[in-house]
């Protein structure tokens, strides 16, 4: 009885530190929690933390480069509108010398009354072209426009269709050319002369018809300029162009002012027909240099 009774002792001794060992578990078990909870706050405030001081880093290099981005900007529109400014000084500095020396250009306006009221509107819009061609001239021509009323359909057409037409630095008269000039300094162009344009004297003035290529009247400014006594010539196109071979079978001579004004400045610029002739008669006249043609028909044909 007594052996039973120790082992029964032995027995709830053995229980007894068991029991107390699993309170001890149980105990630290929300000690650990606690400590795992504290330890994972302090690892996300200092994440969030990292995060905001990222973040504001990765602000503020934006905000850098857009304020680069938007300098640089500035100061390629304040160069542009230097360039522009000073474009525009260099183009004004360059047609007032053309108007103290070198060739003349004149168009002569006298003979409007043969155009209708839409080969005004063309003619129009020819002169602002030729002017504008003049601005990008590196030797500009001095441009004048001859018998060119102020109440005329012409002139409000010009004024109408011609942004800035009143500040054109060209000159504008309602004399005729032919008081204006020595006979022996002017030379009349037109398609009906039978003497050829060499070369573009520095002292001459050369004289435009103001026709319009659509219903032009034959030889009427060939004509005018016989009755007043001047040299007369044509561009040279027989000597340095043939004719095109075209399904309409067509061939015109006969240019606008603007056209025929572009030929002389490339002429003056580079001396040479050739070029002058490809870079002022467009295509569709049925004419192309000769050095072209040639090379045109030496050419194989593809297989």
């Amino acid at each position: 009885m007594e052996e039973e009774s120790s082992c029964a002792e032995a027995v709830s001794k053995v229980n007894a530190d068991l029991l107390s060992l699993l309170r001890i578990d149980v105990e630290l078990e929300p000690l650990c929690d606690r400590e795992e909870t504290t330890c994972s706050k302090n690892v996300l405030r200092k994440q969030r933390n990292w995060e905001r001081r990222l973040e504001a880093k990765r602000s503020k290099r934006r905000e850098e480069k857009l304020r680069k981005k938007l300098n640089k900007q500035n100061k390629d529109m304040n160069e542009l509108q230097l360039s522009k400014r000073v474009i525009k000084a260099i183009t004004k500095e360059r047609l007032r010398e053309a108007r103290e020396a070198g060739p003349g250009l004149c168009v002569d306006l006298s003979m409007t009354d043969c155009l209708s009221a839409k080969e005004i509107s063309r003619l129009a819009c020819q002169i602002r072209r030729l002017y504008g061609c003049n601005k990008k001239a590196l030797k500009p021509f001095r441009i004048f426009l001859t018998e060119l009323n102020e109440g005329s359909l012409l002139y409000k057409e010009c004024v109408r269709m011609n942004d800035g037409f009143m500040n054109y630095l060209i000159d504008v008269t309602e004399e005729s050319w032919f008081h204006l000039f020595p006979s022996e300094d002017v030379i009349y162009l037109t398609p009906d002369a039978s003497e050829a344009l060499e070369y573009v004297e520095e002292d001459k003035v050369y004289i435009l018809g103001g026709l319009v290529d659509e219903t032009i009247q034959k030889k009427i400014s060939y004509t005018r300029a016989k009755e007043l006594g001047v040299p007369t010539a044509r561009l040279p196109i027989d000597e340095y162009m043939v004719k095109r071979p075209n399904p309409k079978n067509f061939h015109s001579k006969i240019l606008a002012i603007n056209q025929v004004f572009e030929i002389l400045l490339t002429f003056r610029d580079t001396r040479d027909w050739t070029k002058a002739f490809a870079a002022g008669i467009p295509p569709g006249k049925g004419y192309m240099v000769a050095s072209a043609a040639s090379t045109d028909r030496n050419t194989p044909e593809e297989l």
